[in-house]
């Protein structure tokens, strides 16, 4: 029945396209839709370089709701990253508020909502690349594709098993400081006060993991086997010739508005 359920699984996750992109090809390909982005400060680049990546969004099993909600964290602090370029930008155009050395003014406030932009434009790639790749394939493809030392890829897998432990902790000790009925007020003191009991169960946790694994050979410099293979196929090509379109087409309709602007100017 294991067996049955296991091929069934891969079965599905074969059904689409992305998840048969090697994980070593997915990284280059988040190198490739983000690199050049940072060749220009302009707004068009960034939205052509977002429509176009969610017009693969059906390729990646993901849904529209699940990537906004990842996203919102990033939309939420990107403004931030505009702040210092609506303040301290080189004014041009009209100004409309100065004091000391910060200015607001039309050139600005278009480097400000551009860099916004940007942030989304590079948080994107990431979270439709590997909002559904295994930690296990992405180790093997690591180790036998790029050549990583299979020490250091097992301690990225490890590490990665762990995140979903965090958020089941965090769940727990909120639900038991509301049982106890000290979790309905000080959101700000609940906050680093839990952030520090996580803190110490991480540092516990990655104690015993690592003496665990050591003690088990993870550590040791013979070289280890796999039980899956992990190859390239035509797919990755594809995968990296399309996310090369795409940032083409971002940089290209930049330039024939007249809107790209070296990052350097």
């Amino acid at each position: 029945m294991t067996g049955t359920l296991h091929a069934l699984r891969a079965e599905t996750r074969e059904s689409l396209w992305l998840d048969g992109v090697n994980p070593v090809t997915k990284l280059l390909l988040a190198l490739v839709l983000s690199v050049p982005l940072f060749a220009s400060i302009d707004v068009t680049s960034a939205l052509v370089a977002i429509a176009l990546q969610l017009l693969c969004l059906p390729l990646t099993g993901l849904s529209l709701g699940t990537v906004l909600r990842r996203l919102l964290p990033i939309a939420i602090f990107a403004p931030i990253a505009g702040v210092s370029m609506l303040l301290y930008a080189e004014p041009a155009g009209r100004v409309y508020w100065t004091f000391g050395f910060a200015t607001i003014s039309d050139d600005s406030i278009a480097l400000a909502v551009a860099v916004s932009l940007r942030v989304l434009a590079l948080g994107l790639p990431t979270i439709l690349l590997f909002g559904r790749t295994d930690p296990t394939e992405l180790a093997d493809a690591l180790s036998q594709v790029a050549r990583l030392p299979s020490r250091f890829v097992l301690g990225i897998l490890a590490g990665t098993r762990m995140l979903g432990l965090f958020l089941d902790d965090w769940r727990t000790m909120a639900l038991a400081r509301r049982a106890r009925g000290v979790g309905d007020a000080g959101a700000l003191r609940r906050f680093f006060s839990m952030a520090f009991v996580l803190l110490v169960f991480a540092v516990r946790r990655g104690t015993k993991l690592a003496m665990a694994m050591e003690a088990r050979g993870f550590g040791s410099g013979i070289p280890r086997t796999w039980a899956r293979p992990s190859r390239l196929h035509g797919r990755d090509a594809v995968a990296l010739v399309g996310g090369l379109a795409i940032m083409a087409l971002a940089i290209a309709a930049a330039i024939a508005v007249g809107s790209f602007r070296f990052v350097w100017s």
